[in-house]
């Protein structure tokens, strides 16, 4: 079966302490988050799976951002996740040099407006290994579009964080009805 990882949003200002919305940082930090990351990229790598890293971010002057968004709406009052600013950078310890493609997106769905399913298509992708910040949003978010596209998907919960261990837990027991929920111990026996 042809797999890629997904690891999502794992950004300055999401998931780094000195990030603008960062309300995931503690949970990184504390569950060793970008750490285990790493290790997936590092054993999809070794695996020659596809390696994706998806980030969220605006162009500048924000021109795609929704102002309705109750989530983004304020984006561009604290000039958190433009495009092209530290904050979209990615944390400085994830292995970016392991990643194959880099997908930006302008909404929390990975798919949305992006050139993922393109990618997944042509390298003939049927399973998801999806990982990142948070699992509230971007994990729940991407989770739920590729069931709807019919791939198989594993959600690789000790490399996921929300802002607090409740919403974590409950977010991956909602996607449990729809994916498979593994450990980073359980990737090397795929």
């Amino acid at each position: 079966m042809s797999t890629a990882f997904i690891g999502l949003d794992y950004i300055m200002d999401i998931a780094h302490p000195s990030g603008k919305i960062s309300s995931v940082a503690r949970q990184v930090e504390q569950r060793g988050i970008i750490s285990k990351a790493n290790q997936a990229l590092e054993m999809a790598k070794a695996k020659q799976w596809l390696n994706i890293l998806v980030k969220v971010g605006f162009g500048k002057g924000y021109v795609e951002q929704p102002k309705n968004s109750l989530l983004f709406g304020q984006a561009h009052k604290f000039g958190a996740i433009e495009l092209g600013t530290t904050g979209t950078d990615f944390h400085p310890d994830l292995r970016v040099d392991l990643s194959d493609i880099i997908v930006e997106k302008p909404r929390v769905s990975p798919f949305y407006c992006t050139k993922l399913e393109a990618v997944l298509r042509s390298n003939k992708i049927s399973r998801l290994i999806v990982a990142g910040v948070s699992s509230t949003w971007a994990v729940q978010s991407a989770v739920r579009d590729a069931h709807d596209r019919d791939y198989d998907i594993l959600v690789l919960e000790d490399a996921c964080a929300a802002a607090t261990e409740e919403e974590h837990k409950t977010s991956m027991g909602d996607l449990g009805v729809i994916s498979s929920i593994i450990k980073i111990e359980n990737v090397s026996a795929l």
